[in-house]
């Protein structure tokens, strides 16, 4: 097997490096990582696991591309194939894998309307300091747009979210109606040139403590597995379910688990549950 060697590292990391971040920026960030996937759609191909962690930069060079890595979920399906599988990282899966609902490829447009979010604010669309009324926010695609955090953002990008975060995959926007939508597709709009002022130093605090908790989790995975259970998958649920009932106070929040993949039986008792990282005067 031959892979791409991509050394520019994760899209995140490499956007709170900036010292000046605009709509312009977050527009091309979203636009090429929307292609990969209309791409990959047109191929029935769905990836079921878009996160930050999987979009990465192909080199240090400032104009490098972005690639979408970790197929490891991703599976074939076509216009009239759905799949029930549990699988996906809280904070960017989509209401209906929540509802333990027949699925299609339109849950990978959710996942990228929450990191559209992401890249023009900072802070994910989903949170509650109570984790179970978080859940029914996914799943009720409850958010908002925050004062002062989403001032500077323009009415059309807003409204392309609005076509990306919707409940129903029937009436969401598919793939290539996002790269079509005018947020993506008009160059021209003088929009795009809006300096974000607040996003750099939420995106910063979001992005630590998003691989502190990563870490931990993957510490709890590997001594797990290591530790000669024969029953690894329950391990791993329970790791889960733990990770989903911790609620830091000083945070507000809950942990971010990492992608898995589990009997259904394990699934069905470990709800998926979303990033909660989000300035405190948004909260």
């Amino acid at each position: 097997m031959v892979m791409e060697l991509c050394l520019g590292g994760e899209l995140f990391d490499r956007i709170v490096e900036r010292e000046h971040y605009t709509e312009s920026q977050a527009r091309q960030c979203l636009k090429e990582v929307t292609e990969a996937i209309a791409y990959c759609h047109a191929q029935n191909i769905a990836h079921r696991d878009l996160k930050p962690e999987n979009l990465l930069y192909a080199s240090d060079d400032d104009d490098a591309g972005i690639k979408v890595a970790d197929f490891g979920l991703a599976v074939l399906l076509d216009d009239n194939t759905l799949t029930h599988t549990a699988c996906g990282t809280p904070g960017y899966v989509a209401p209906e894998i929540l509802r333990n609902a027949w699925y299609g490829i339109q849950v990978d447009v959710w996942s990228l309307g929450v990191i559209a979010y992401i890249l023009l604010c900072g802070f994910p669309p989903f949170y509650d300091e109570d984790n179970l009324r978080l859940y029914e926010h996914i799943k009720r695609g409850v958010y908002d747009y925050p004062s002062p955090f989403w001032d500077h953002v323009s009415d059309t990008a807003k409204d392309l979210i609005d076509h990306m975060l919707v409940v129903n995959p029937k009436k969401r926007y598919t793939a290539a109606q996002v790269l079509a939508h005018p947020f993506l597709a008009d160059d021209t709009l003088s929009t795009h040139d809006n300096e974000l002022p607040m996003f750099r130093d939420n995106l910063k605090r979001y992005n630590a403590r998003r691989k502190f908790r990563n870490g931990l989790l993957a510490l709890q995975v590997v001594s797990a597995f290591s530790g000669g259970n024969s029953d690894k998958s329950s391990a791993l649920a329970s790791i889960l379910r733990n990770a989903a009932a911790s609620n830091p106070e000083e945070e507000g929040t809950g942990a971010e688990a990492p992608a898995t993949e589990v009997p259904a039986e394990a699934a069905a008792e470990v709800p998926a549950e979303a990033a909660a990282e989000v300035p405190a005067e948004a909260a």
